[in-house]
């Protein structure tokens, strides 16, 4: 295969684990990766390492350069994957035109909706950039970079309307460790990504209130029949399976990780913390917060009871006492 040009937007963790993947992986390419702060950009020349997140993965320099400027990285590359939290993604492409990703193919590895815009992110980009939706990739899973970084076995999901576009993009991400599994349903894993953060959120709230593992397994049962419904009710697929590793594998590995920041974001808003105490004291984005605003006016939309969403909604944007909301849920999870 002649060598591909990728790049990657985003410097957080899950970036950085993406860029140990493709480093690792022995397809000939050359990887442009945009940094946000020029004096991290700076580091990693230097040392060879993100200094914030996951700072024991090596960067290989001989075949990535780094950039502060995002217009730049999208025009040299082939393959753009798109890596940031959803929230910050339109002010990461500042300055990046519709032209600037023509003919290009382009991945989001982002699960999350862009709050205000209500959109996930493959309508995201094919409504501001006029990405044909056969360009557009979506990389779903239960994957934590964590474990990326550690070398644990992992699985990604890639969907795409293009089976060979999410071939090729796989191609260059998978390894002995990373195991790579197509699929067409590019809709239903978006959704499904946006939603388990929410009910990881949940979660999370239910341990910090006290709640103990019974609980929890009735919750996370009743939730992934929750997503079903919904992503049924968007697109009139009824045959939709999700009891597969973009689906049900990523909502269990969300919902019990040690490494899932909307769990631990949960956990905390259960034990009393405010939402920006939480938000200060974890410097992550947990995208379940994001998510329950914009998913709460999908259910209106859709017409579809989510008593899941709507409790984490009630707790993080009504204010409702969540002790209150999870003894009311616990009357409807059957």
């Amino acid at each position: 295969m002649q060598g591909k040009k990728i790049g990657i937007i985003g410097s957080g963790s899950w970036a950085t684990a993406m860029i140990k993947m493709l480093c690792e992986n022995d397809q000939d390419k050359h990887i442009f990766w945009w940094i946000r702060k020029e004096e991290d950009a700076e580091y990693i020349q230097k040392f060879k390492h993100n200094p914030t997140y996951l700072s024991g993965v090596a960067v290989d320099l001989s075949i990535t350069s780094i950039d502060t400027n995002a217009k730049n990285v999208v025009a040299n590359s082939d393959i753009v994957i798109l890596n940031t939290p959803a929230a910050y993604l339109k002010d990461a492409l500042r300055g990046v035109t519709q032209e600037d990703f023509k003919d290009k193919i382009v991945v989001s590895a982002i699960k999350g909706i862009i709050p205000k815009d209500n959109l996930i992110i493959g309508e995201f980009l094919e409504q501001y950039y006029a990405i044909d939706m056969k360009q557009i990739c979506v990389i779903g899973g239960p994957c934590h970079a964590e474990e990326v970084a550690l070398g644990k076995l992992s699985y990604l999901t890639f969907g795409c309307k293009n089976l060979d576009n999410a071939a090729l993009v796989a191609s260059f991400l998978s390894s002995r460790v990373i195991k790579t599994i197509l699929s067409e349903d590019i809709l239903g894993i978006e959704f499904g990504a946006v939603l388990k953060n929410i009910y990881a959120l949940a979660g999370g709230i239910c341990h910090g209130l006290g709640y103990g593992d019974n609980f929890q397994a009735v919750l996370v049962s009743n939730a992934i029949r929750e997503m079903r419904r919904f992503v049924a009710k968007v697109d009139g697929d009824t045959s939709r399976d999700v009891n597969t590793s973009a689906y049900l594998g990523d909502l269990l590995v969300t919902a019990y990780s040690q490494f899932s920041r909307n769990r631990t974001f949960g956990n905390m808003i259960g034990k009393g913390y405010s939402v920006q105490s939480a938000q200060l004291e974890m410097n992550m984005v947990a995208e379940g917060y994001y998510a329950s605003a914009c998913i709460q006016q999908y259910a209106e939309k859709y017409a579809v009871e989510l008593p899941i969403c709507d409790a984490v909604y009630q707790i993080l944007y009504a204010h409702q006492p969540a002790s209150k909301i999870i003894q009311a849920l616990s009357e409807k999870l059957t």
